[in-house]
């Protein structure tokens, strides 16, 4: 019988011969980067893990959790090469109709539901339908998908009447992003139902552990007669099971009231992994309450899941400040134990993760612990990859500077209130918002909001002294004209007097108007006269054939706003007259102003004629990367950062 310890080298012999990524070789970057580098080397198109003896490659579950990795990683940084990775990965799989090749829906296999998620971030940021197609058919595999009486889903049409905790990662957090993506709100019970089953019917009450499997019927040979449950509580299941919550939490709708079930059942997991976690290492065993015995070891994919789920639970606010030690710990474990450099610079390894590990099927799998023990143990599993890609997302993320710890930035919906049908046939609001993840969003800046530690919010209302009171930051981006909303909400006399007191109380103030003809500006302009600003009544910087180069505007060394950003790209914008209290940020090659910044009272006030920080420009997909829009967005942010008075942080 192998023991797990035993290692296998194929898949990063295999770095010896592979070429380097393009656009990934600079400097050196932080380990999710060099782990990103080893994906995108190694796959290069799609997930071989026998290289010797190459398959048509499946329609599987790992590769969606490699890619959400690199989607956190895509938003973390703007290298529109991980975007790209992302959509070839899918479009191997996704015909130009909406297809999904290799995959069969009458297997009602709930794995292959996992990458529905990478396929509802490519709908949004591109638009295309043949990824929203894709998803539905996903959709209609939950929907006829086998159930036991009370109706928690089968793994497998295979393993009849039972669930597994690997199935609630594969399955949730698209069944929940679906279902709020579509107004489909009845699904919200049934999604919190999944998890109620699976911890009724597989939660250990003395160790709060969750056990790997549980059948209904208790036919099945690794089941316990009685209660139903495989023998063992596996780690990487249970890592599988923490993970699901917190991305499930991401599109739960806030205000509904099985949401605290949720955050209740993530508080109990919580507290069984703390109990279990190796104190010597910070790590986790593959059979969690086993870690005495000889032939167990720590492993790789399960730690790098527990880290991932406790350290966003804890920025998302369900999990208390106090499991930070276990994040950490955890992390500074993998980091020592697993993490080994690649065979090129630049690049990661990761060790230590079982292939695989399940129930029954052929050859049959007892459950007992010889079995657990009896599966290969190896380098760069893809899982294993995924996993740590998450997890490094998280700690990196939390690394970062906070300046605005616990402060809101409010972004004005109701001066620029555009709305669309969106796929269900639903108006909703868009062009610059916090959740719009194509070209029209801001969510790349939202994004750089959140990790710098604000809190996003939205105002639908009007502001007044009550509402803007809640907000440190107030942010107003292109307000409507006639020809953009029917009936536009124009800035009144009660509007200006509310912000411009608030702005004096020690508000920051950050307006981003656009070129005369695409913003309201006369209205706009009796707000910022206050300033000591006006917008001029023209369009600069306009790009024509994608000649980026015509939107450049250079950035002289010592600008006080922005410290490295050095070459922006901002397109057909209004230029600023400034006087008094106002002084100029950026001037054009022509001597005009840009951006300008203002002090008022208390408080500040950034100005700009256009949005330049929509997602069509930061995101790296369009703009060459000689432009740092992105970086300058940060930059901004930490300037508003200061700006926000002493007592206030």
């Amino acid at each position: 019988m192998m023991n797990g310890k035993n290692v296998l080298k194929t898949l990063s012999a295999c770095l010896l011969f592979a070429a380097p990524v393009a656009g990934l070789q600079a400097q050196e970057k932080n380990l999710s980067e060099q782990m990103a580098a080893t994906v995108m080397t190694i796959w290069k198109d799609s997930l071989i893990m026998d290289f010797a003896n190459p398959k048509p490659v499946k329609w599987a579950y790992d590769e969606g959790v490699i890619l959400e990795g690199i989607d956190g990683l895509w938003r973390r940084t703007a290298n529109g090469e991980y975007f790209k990775y992302m959509q070839k990965s899918m479009d191997l799989f996704i015909s130009p109709e909406g297809e999904i090749r290799r995959y069969k829906q009458e297997d009602y296999n709930i794995d292959n539901v996992k990458n529905g998620k990478t396929l509802l971030t490519l709908y949004k940021v591109t638009g295309q339908a043949k990824y929203f197609k894709a998803a539905t058919t996903l959709w209609n595999q939950l929907k006829n998908q086998p159930r036991t009486k009370e109706g928690g889903f089968w793994h497998k049409k295979i393993y009849p009447y039972q669930m597994w905790l690997d199935g609630l990662y594969m399955g949730s957090p698209f069944y929940t992003e679906y279902a709020a993506l579509t107004h489909q709100d009845e699904a919200f019970d049934d999604i919190v139902n999944q998890f109620v089953y699976m911890e009724r019917h597989a939660r250990d009450a003395k160790t709060g552990l969750l056990y790997h499997g549980w059948d209904e019927s208790k036919a099945q040979k690794w089941a316990d007669p009685k209660k139903g449950t495989s023998p063992h509580f596996w780690a990487r299941a249970m890592g599988w099971y923490g993970m699901a919550l917190v991305d499930v939490l991401d599109f739960f709708p806030e205000q509904h009231p099985r949401r605290k079930e949720l955050i209740a059942i993530l508080n109990r997991m919580a507290t069984a992994i703390k109990a279990y976690q190796d104190p010597k290492t910070g790590l986790w065993y593959d059979i969690l309450d086993l870690g005495g015995k000889k032939e167990n070891y720590l492993e790789a994919s399960a730690s790098s899941m527990f880290v991932c789920t406790i350290r966003k639970g804890i920025r998302k606010g369900y999990l208390s400040e106090a499991y930070l030690s276990v994040a950490n710990k955890g992390y500074e474990g993998i980091k020592k134990e697993f993490i080994e450099k690649g065979q090129q610079a630049g690049q990661v390894n990761l060790k230590g993760t079982v292939s695989v590990s399940g129930l029954g099927g052929k050859p049959y799998r007892d459950g007992s612990f010889a079995y657990y023990m009896s599966e290969k143990v190896i380098t760069n599993d893809p899982k294993g990859v995924g996993a740590f890609l998450l997890a490094a997302n998280e700690m990196e993320a939390a690394a970062m500077a906070k300046p605005g710890l616990g402060k809101t930035v409010m972004l004005d919906s109701y001066f620029n209130n555009e709305h669309k049908k969106d796929q269900s046939g639903k108006m909703i609001p868009y062009h610059y918002k916090w959740e719009e993840r194509g070209n029209n969003g801001i969510s790349m800046w939202g994004g750089q909001f959140e990790k710098a530690g604000f809190n996003l919010s939205t105002l639908y209302q009007a502001p007044t002294a009550a509402n803007l009171k809640k907000a440190a930051v107030y942010i107003i981006v292109d307000p409507d004209t006639e020809k953009e909303t029917p009936e536009p909400q124009f800035i009144g006399a009660a509007h200006r007097k509310a912000i411009v007191d608030w702005v004096k109380a020690g508000g920051v103030l950050v307006i981003m108007a656009n070129d005369t003809g695409n913003a309201e500006l006369t209205h706009l302009n009796e707000l910022v006269k206050n300033f000591d600003v006006q917008f001029n009544y023209n369009s600069k910087g306009r790009v024509v054939s994608n000649k980026f180069e015509m939107g450049k505007v250079e950035v002289p060394v010592a600008n006080p706003l922005f410290k490295s950003a050095r070459e922006p790209n901002i397109k057909e914008y209004s230029s600023l007259n400034v006087a008094k209290a106002a002084k100029p940020v950026l001037k054009d090659k022509d001597g005009d102003v840009v951006m300008a910044v203002s002090k008022f009272g208390k408080g500040s006030v950034f100005l700009i004629g256009d949005p330049w920080l929509y997602n069509e420009y930061v995101d790296g997909r369009k703009l060459p990367a000689e432009y740092d829009n992105f970086q300058a967005g940060g930059e901004l942010i930490q300037w508003i950062s200061s700006q926000i008075p002493a007592k206030t942080k």
